[in-house]
């Protein structure tokens, strides 16, 4: 869990609920020997310049291409996309899910909303979204896995992504005590590991 900002402790709760030991990520060191990487929701940018302040963003750039399974929630999901609309002119990520994502693209805090999905491999899935990304495009090896729903404005804006090892959701679902898509994440690492 790379514990810099954002909702660790949630993640660490859904994680623990499906069996998977959690270790905090602070410094490069911490990178060795984990099996798969939470980058949490919380403050894109925030986490950004932390990642340099701590000197983790070349290490997690090379464990990312180097196969490291990664789940990233929200400001996770920004953080992993190769391309982001509407960032910061200083803001990096770390990159390795070729998708373009729009930073904030639900609006601001007071347009978060919450809203049923149908999520393929889970099931349908009750997402709390809180000036979330989502997905403007996907290249050829990403697998989507939610849209939003008719019954929203945004209907059919793509909110859940898989490319390979690399699991990304725009909404939270560490906030809803359903663990169904920490336990997809805990299946991609076990697959990985062989």
């Amino acid at each position: 869990m790379l514990a810099l900002q954002g909702d660790v402790r949630e993640h660490d709760r859904a994680l623990q609920a499906v069996g998977a030991r959690t270790v905090h990520v602070r410094r490069v060191d911490d990178l060795d020997g984990l099996d798969g990487l939470v980058l949490p929701g919380g403050e894109s940018t925030t986490i950004s310049r932390l990642l340099d302040v701590f000197e983790l963003r070349e290490p997690l750039r090379c464990a990312v291409r180097g196969g490291l399974p990664v789940y990233g929630s929200c400001a996770g999901m920004i953080l992993l996309a190769d391309t982001v609309l509407d960032g910061r002119a200083d803001q990096q990520g770390i990159g390795g899910l070729d998708v373009v994502v729009r930073r904030n693209a639900f609006g601001r805090q007071v347009d978060s909303f919450e809203a049923d999905l149908a999520f393929t491999g889970v099931g349908d899935v009750h997402a709390v979204f809180i000036r979330a990304p989502w997905v403007e495009s996907t290249g050829e090896g990403v697998q989507v896995l939610a849209a939003v729903g008719a019954e929203h404005p945004a209907a059919g804006r793509v909110v859940a992504v898989r490319q390979g090892p690399v699991l990304a959701t725009s909404f939270h679902p560490e906030l809803t005590g359903d663990h169904r898509v920490h336990g997809l994440f805990v299946r991609l690492v076990k697959e990985a590991r062989g």
